[in-house]
């Protein structure tokens, strides 16, 4: 065997947990289906928020680590793709957030009157807001300095990589619906437009954990990324019309000046999201070998991603 682990996905959980392995030493290889730039991370809108993700209290902890790297990481935005960014969430207070909300310095309720659009409540901060373009080839190419090697490959099941390895850990996602299987996972669609930026500076979320229908837009490099929707259930990739030119009217609403802004592209993504939360287990396979589960981060794996990877690479060495 010429590596110690195969990490089983591509995207942002997969390469930070092999980077995280990587540089402990490990011979790491990642096995991706898919190239970076086309995995459910590329598309997602990342910003640092705890949103749709359990188990509560265990993902706070993660987020909070993963948001001390990123603090770091904005030291070199353009080459990690992590920026400090302003903004406000609107319809949200911050004695409905959980405990790790009092260690997110600066995050502060805003009086009524400085939140826009049709709000009542609204909390303002300065959070990491990250291209993830940028990020997951940056991981990629830190991966690579660390001696970790990808390839394009997927697996049938998790025995091909247990094949070749001691120890897999199992960063596939909604993948992991048949992979595992897991009858738990369940896709959560999330449509996405971009725009030329009409000059936004500051990110708008709205954005309510059980909705359909949300709210919000992020200033990235040469775009503007609109959003967007969170459907239950659904798995359909190809962008809807009408569902886009809602979301363009509903950031409308809290900026006008999105409403005439010339459309560059449309993204989908399905949100991997599991009954019971976040799955980070270890197990024996029939032959010996040891997988790491690792998915269901929901609408978050970008917020608790390091904070993931220490805890998956701790089942790993332990």
């Amino acid at each position: 065997m010429d590596s110690d682990v195969i990490v089983v996905g591509g995207g942002v959980v997969g390469l930070t947990t092999a980077v995280t392995l990587a540089e402990r030493g490990l011979r790491v290889r990642v096995w991706s289906r898919d190239p970076a730039g086309e995995t459910t991370s590329a598309v997602a809108g990342a910003l640092w928020w705890p949103y749709r993700i359990e188990p509560a209290e265990e993902a706070g902890a993660w987020a909070l680590e993963s948001l001390r790297v990123y603090g770091e990481l904005a030291g070199a935005p353009e080459e990690t793709g992590v920026r400090w960014v302003p903004g406000v969430h609107a319809d949200t207070v911050l004695d409905g957030l959980g405990a790790w909300a009092a260690r997110v310095a600066g995050l502060r309720q805003l009086p009524p009157g400085e939140v826009p659009g049709p709000y009542a409540t609204g909390l303002a901060a300065r959070l990491p807001l990250i291209d993830m373009p940028v990020h997951l080839a940056w991981l990629r190419d830190r991966l690579v300095a660390a001696g970790g090697v990808v390839e394009r490959r997927a697996a049938g099941a998790l025995a091909e990589p247990a094949a070749v390895a001691p120890v897999v850990v199992n960063c596939t996602g909604l993948g992991a619906r048949e992979l595992v299987p897991d009858g738990g996972l369940r896709p959560v669609r999330g449509q996405l437009v971009l725009v030329e930026n009409p000059g936004i500076e500051e990110w708008f979320t709205a954005a309510d954990a059980g909705a359909a229908e949300t709210t919000y837009f992020f200033p990235q490099p040469g775009r503007l990324v609109l959003g967007g929707t969170a459907e239950e259930g659904a798995e359909g990739l190809v962008p809807d019309p009408v569902t886009a030119a809602g979301i363009v009217a509903r950031c409308a609403r809290i900026r006008p000046e999105i409403a005439g802004a010339r459309v560059l592209g449309h993204r989908v993504g399905l949100r991997p999201a599991r009954a019971g939360g976040v799955r980070i287990e270890a197990e024996r396979l029939p032959g010996g070998a040891r997988v790491v589960h690792h998915y269901g981060h929901g609408g978050a794996g970008v917020t608790v991603a390091w904070g993931c990877a220490r805890r998956a690479a701790e089942l790993v060495t332990g």
